[in-house]
């Protein structure tokens, strides 16, 4: 069972099909009026080692999610994962 979001937040997110690591769960997107969790967002790939910032994030709807152990969340995604633009910074 889980407690609370910052449950989740520690644990990491594999993709079951390729062995992919997602990286630790971010935030997540509930529905309010019933109460529900939607999916989760993992953070894209650094890019040139996060100096060139990051890839758009990975949404994974909560009905990709296999099973919740104690350190990590499984996925079984079927196709393609779902994609979030992340917001842009400039250096100036």
């Amino acid at each position: 069972m889980i407690g609370s979001f910052s449950d989740l937040r520690c644990k990491e997110v594999i993709d079951v099909h390729t062995g992919l690591r997602l990286g630790y769960v971010y935030d997540a997107e509930f529905d309010e009026a019933e109460g529900r969790l939607l999916s989760l967002i993992t953070p894209g790939r650094a890019r040139f080692f996060g100096l060139l910032g990051r890839e758009d994030d990975y949404v994974l709807p909560w009905s990709c999610i296999a099973r919740i152990g104690g350190d990590i969340i499984l996925i079984d995604v079927k196709g393609e994962m779902g994609r979030r633009k992340r917001p842009r910074h400039s250096f100036f």
